[in-house]
C-alpha cells in the first residue's frame, strides 16, 4: 500500500539558534518542536543569534544530525 505524499507544511520559528550535537548542526525551537536548520544563509543564522526563520518541515527527510525536525529554510531574518 502506497500513500500520495502530503503537501509540505511551510513554518516560520522565531528564535535563538543553538548548536545541535554534532558538529555543525544548527537548531531552532518553537517551545514544542526543535527544528534542524538545513539551507538559509549561515551568517545570519549562526549559533547565538536571534532569529526568525520561514521554510518547509521535511518529515521522515535523512540527516547527518541526531537532532531536530528538519526544517529546509526558505528565509532567515535578523529578529
Amino acid at each position: 500500500m502506497t500513500g500520495k505524499p502530503g503537501k509540505p507544511v511551510e513554518v516560520t520559528v522565531t528564535g535563538q539558534v543553538t548548536a545541535g550535537v554534532e558538529p555543525g548542526c544548527r537548531l531552532i525551537s518553537d517551545g514544542r518542536t526543535s527544528y534542524l536548520l538545513l539551507g538559509g544563509d549561515e551568517n545570519v543564522a549562526k549559533i547565538g543569534a536571534q532569529v526568525t526563520v520561514t521554510g518547509t518541515v521535511g518529515e521522515g527527510m535523512m540527516t547527518t544530525c541526531q537532532q531536530g525536525t528538519p526544517l529546509q529554510v526558505t528565509s532567515v531574518k535578523a529578529s
